[in-house]
């Protein structure tokens, strides 16, 4: 099974960490919607950008032919999310699970024409994006993990 080495350090969010220990638990059979709305999530691995650590997120399952958006909406916050940092800092580090098995990605952050398809896409699976879109005056990054 595909793994980062390094200690983990769960989500401060309880719920959070409550998901992914359900999800990853359960081999993607539960845990595996954002609460209660049916929308489908993916567990993202990665490694701290300050710390070291590993870290895990459930972000909404965006995939297009194998590839997987990674939105750091953060709800239409000012700022972007910790874990987009991280992804950044350690782009060839970073793992997908999206059912039973995680895998290795590698992330990048997309620009131009790849933002906007890969926006429409976002927007399909979860329409709420728009207005974190309206509620923020940063553009809302967007990257794209291709499988490794």
């Amino acid at each position: 099974m595909a793994k980062l080495s390094g200690e983990y350090l769960p989500s401060t969010s309880e719920w959070v960490r409550n998901q992914i220990d359900e999800y990853e638990s359960s081999g993607g059979t539960q845990g595996n919607t954002l609460l209660d709305t049916g929308i489908p999530v993916i567990i993202v691995t990665m490694r701290g950008a300050q710390s070291g650590a590993v870290r895990k997120i459930a972000l909404m399952r965006v995939e297009h032919n194998g590839q997987y958006a990674l939105v750091a909406s953060k709800g239409g916050a000012p700022d972007n999310p910790n874990w987009y940092r991280n992804l950044l800092a350690h782009p060839s580090e970073v793992l997908i699970q999206d059912g039973p098995e995680p895998f290795f990605v590698t992330v990048r952050e997309v620009t131009g024409h790849e933002y906007d398809e890969w926006w429409e896409r976002s927007v399909e699976v979860f329409p709420q994006y728009l207005s974190y879109k309206e509620k923020t005056s940063r553009k809302i990054p967007l990257l794209v993990a291709d499988p490794v």
